[in-house]
């Protein structure tokens, strides 16, 4: 069996993790997706600038309130829900007792009241986060973001084993090396460079907390991540980074 190409695993991370029209063949080999975790962040960049460019397109028409609901609506739409039907999932199954219990409830695709609470909840908190943002710093703060989370989830899944015992659900059958980390990282922390340390430090911060305690969750509650896991620390690590950005010690 050949190879994948660079360019086939990365544009099998963008027709995974995004609803972007593909391009020709790329990203069609099907060894090419058992790879792409290492452009998860990546995936996020695009999905964190036309975000960006949503909202600073629409501020000049609308009042920031309605900018910030109409990137999130783009982040959504582009993503097709993906990591917010995760983060529901999640929610749900961690709520409904030991092991077992919560991969069955997991595997439920309806949404349940712990489910629905929690991405209530968890959309309100980015939309608060995001009104408070300096209006010139918003569109860094969704790239930044949307890289970062994304990289939090890429390191989850390098730290722990899938959890299901009926086989893996997940495309991702390959753990990323080395250089795989280092690129994904480097390429999470490009857009982190546009703000003062004042303003990143807390939002990395903010975001790692909550990756090694949902990680230290997943560990001890299920001995491993399922892929609806990778989504709920994408979600709850991105706001978490607007919560950092936020953060004053004057």
């Amino acid at each position: 069996m050949s190879t994948p190409s660079e360019l086939d695993t990365f544009f099998a991370a963008i027709r995974f993790f995004t609803r972007l029209p593909a391009l020709g063949t790329f990203g069609q080999d099907p060894t090419a997706l058992s790879k792409a975790m290492r452009y998860f962040p990546a995936a996020g960049l695009i999905v964190g600038l036309l975000a960006g460019l949503t909202f600073a397109v629409t501020t000049f028409f609308w009042p920031k309130t309605l900018a910030v609901l109409a990137a999130m609506m783009t982040a959504i739409l582009l993503t097709g829900a993906l990591h917010e039907d995760g983060w529901s999932d999640t929610i749900d199954g961690f709520g409904g007792g030991e092991r077992d219990k919560i991969l069955e409830i997991m595997r439920d695709s309806r949404i349940g009241s712990f489910g629905a609470l929690g991405l209530v909840l968890l959309l309100m908190a980015r939309f608060f986060a995001l009104i408070e943002i300096d209006i010139l710093l918003v569109p860094v703060a969704l790239i930044a973001g949307h890289a970062v989370s994304r990289l939090c989830a890429v390191g989850v899944f390098n730290w722990l084993d899938y959890a299901r015992p009926d086989g893996k659900a997940t495309p991702f059958s390959d753990k990323p090396g080395q250089n795989d980390l280092i690129f994904a990282t480097v390429t999470a922390l490009l857009p982190v460079l546009l703000l003062s340390p004042a303003q990143s430090i807390p939002a990395l911060l903010f975001a790692a907390a909550v990756s090694f305690w949902l990680w230290r969750l997943f560990k001890r509650r299920i001995g491993g991540y399922t892929g609806d896991c990778l989504g709920a620390v994408q979600q709850l690590a991105e706001v978490a980074f607007y919560s950092g950005l936020l953060c004053s010690f004057s």
